[in-house]
């Protein structure tokens, strides 16, 4: 990964030492000292150390003061168990396929491969056929409201008031192939990187088993919706890759290099063009290499890279729209978040332009995204284009003034939305027509005959992207049988909860180093879920981006550097019982 993993395969198996940078490690006055191992070569000529911020026994924190003879006991048994159950073993490697053995050569060494991961094998497999099969099922793709969006703008590029462009930028540099087919094959690719990045991190970075590091990627990997969401015309896939492509480059070293600081910050820009909650991502990774101390430097270099895809749509926008933004929604969103329970009559000052988003409870839709959409909302009181800059102005100001005057009902719709994240049924919300767009269907519907502009129908521009018939064709009974997987696998709500809790548990140990390396995957995580609920409201679509970060902080709260405190207070423990028995 970014050259820095020796010869052979990224899943190969770790050896102790190989990969990890020296660092530095506090001792028992709260000094820093280095303890790094005597420097060798690797096979590939690099040399490397390891150190105990980042080896298997990173986290133990201070001496607690027994002898120096039961400390080592105790760190070389636990060495021997993990080496053990990792299977490492420095002497094994991988066979070299004979060059001139041709396809042999190539089977042999994708068989050796096999043999060396097979649970992550089987299940990567597994998820390949399934997304194999959604394709055969549901040809050339599956389209949501939100799709005819994005086409329109990759058939006649202008930035779009309502979202960034980003995933628009890949439909149109997609778009000479002429095949939506194309583009789902794309995202299901991009599904499975995701599933490799995870496991290759828990394996080689930290030394997980390999069945502990293939199932947390399974949910990524196997999980129905996430296949579904693939299989759609929209922006979701593209921004959850982005994003772990960035969290494992800074994960993959202990310390990044500037080549990684940039690389990290050029992909949160454009995950920020492709969804508008990249912008907190790019906060949480630049808190992230705060607490992990990687330096002003490389902090700098992040956020340059960052603003360089950034600034330029925004310069793009203003020369469009005379503006100087990525959007012009995020106001009108707002207000859809406190139209539930926003109350004139708390708000002091509020200005006469604004009194017409006033309304009364008795007079109130049941849903906040029908404060945007349904043709009865307040925004519709005033002339022009629901998103104008001047209603994204307005909706905006009344938005704040609500929050202001209620902070607590605020507080509530959040939590709310929130928690909603984490029930185990999935029901039907916010409205029927919008559920069924997240399941395999029986049925497809006509493509909509929707005016994009003056002089583009939806329907027409996704023939013209297609060059031929676009309708989703349903063919069974490839359909049925991703149909009848959807109906029962899948992860539930409370099944991510639990993910949630296990990283949060992985933390505590490392308390003294604010979670360790787990912190990123977790708290980004834990972020995408509650910015929905804080900025617009609850969508099943906007769960899954979490999933794979959440899955990932899950996986290193197994990792030697958490074990190792633990099982070291066990065991001295149990020492100290057994010596007072004695005595």
């Amino acid at each position: 990964m970014a050259g820095d993993s020796p010869h052979g395969t990224m899943l190969d198996e770790s050896t102790p030492g190989e990969d990890v940078p020296g660092q530095t490690a506090r001792d028992g006055a709260g000094a820093e000292t280095a303890l790094v191992t005597p420097v060798r070569d690797t096979p590939g000529g690099t040399k490397t150390g390891m150190d105990s911020a980042t080896g298997p026994w990173a986290g133990a924190g201070p001496d607690t003061g027994l002898d120096p003879g039961l400390d080592a006991e105790l760190d070389a048994e636990l060495e021997a168990e993990l080496d053990a159950e990792l299977g490492t073993d420095p002497d094994k490697d991988e066979p070299s396929p004979d060059p001139d053995s041709g396809r042999q050569g190539r089977a042999s060494g994708l068989w050796a491969l096999v043999r060396r991961h097979p649970t992550f094998a089987v299940i990567i497999a597994t998820a390949a056929l399934l997304r194999l099969i959604a394709m055969i099922g549901y040809q050339p793709a599956m389209f949501f409201n939100d799709s005819f969006d994005y086409l329109h703008v990759a058939m006649e590029p202008y930035p779009h008031p309502l979202r960034p462009d980003g995933y628009s930028f890949l439909l149109l540099a997609l778009r000479p192939f002429h095949s939506f087919a194309l583009v789902v094959l794309v995202q299901h690719l991009m599904g499975l990187a995701m599933g490799v990045m995870i496991y290759a991190l828990l394996r080689r970075r930290f030394r997980l088993p390999g069945w502990g590091a293939a199932l947390a990627a399974a949910p990524v990997l196997l999980d129905a919706y996430q296949i579904q969401l693939e299989t759609l015309i929209l922006s979701d896939t593209t921004f959850t890759f982005l994003v772990m492509c960035a969290v494992t480059l800074l994960l993959w070293r202990d310390r990044p290099t500037w080549k990684i600081a940039a690389s990290v910050g050029l992909i949160i820009g454009l995950a920020w063009l492709t969804r508008s909650v990249g912008m907190p991502v790019l906060l949480g990774v630049l808190l992230f290499m705060l607490v992990r101390r990687s330096g002003w430097k490389m902090m700098a270099i992040t956020l340059v890279a960052c603003a360089l895809p950034v600034l330029t749509y925004m310069g793009w926008y203003k020369a469009e729209s005379g503006k100087f933004a990525i959007t012009e929604s995020n106001g009108i969103f707002l207000y859809a978040r406190v139209y539930k329970f926003a109350d004139c009559h708390k708000m002091h000052d509020l200005p006469v332009s604004e009194y017409a988003l006033c309304t009364e409870p008795v007079n109130r839709l049941p849903n906040s995204q029908d404060g945007i959409w349904n043709p009865q909302s307040p925004l519709n009181r005033y002339t022009g284009k629901r998103f104008s800059p001047e209603n994204n102005r307005l909706g905006n100001d009344f938005a704040k003034r609500a929050i202001v005057a209620q902070p607590v009902d605020y507080m509530q719709v959040v939590a709310h939305d929130f928690f909603r994240v984490f029930r185990w049924k999935r029901t039907v919300f916010p409205d029927e027509a919008t559920y069924v767009q997240y399941e395999f269907r029986k049925t497809s519907k006509a493509l909509p005959e929707w005016r994009m502009d003056g002089d583009s129908v939806a329907a027409a521009e996704a023939k013209a992207y297609e060059r031929g018939h676009a309708r989703t064709q349903i063919v069974e009974p490839f359909a049925g049988v991703i149909r009848g997987y959807q109906d029962h696998v899948y992860l539930r709500g409370t099944m991510l909860g639990g993910i949630l809790l296990i990283g949060l548990a992985g933390l505590v140990p490392l308390w003294r180093r604010l979670g360790g390396a787990a912190l990123l995957p977790w708290t980004l995580a834990t972020g995408l879920l509650l910015a929905p609920a804080a900025t617009a409201e609850f969508d099943y679509r906007y769960v899954l981006p979490a999933v794979p970060l959440a899955a990932l902080a899950a996986g290193m709260a197994f990792t030697p550097a958490v074990r190792r405190p633990l099982t070291t207070l066990t065991r001295r423990a149990g020492t100290r019982l057994r010596r007072n028995g004695r005595a």
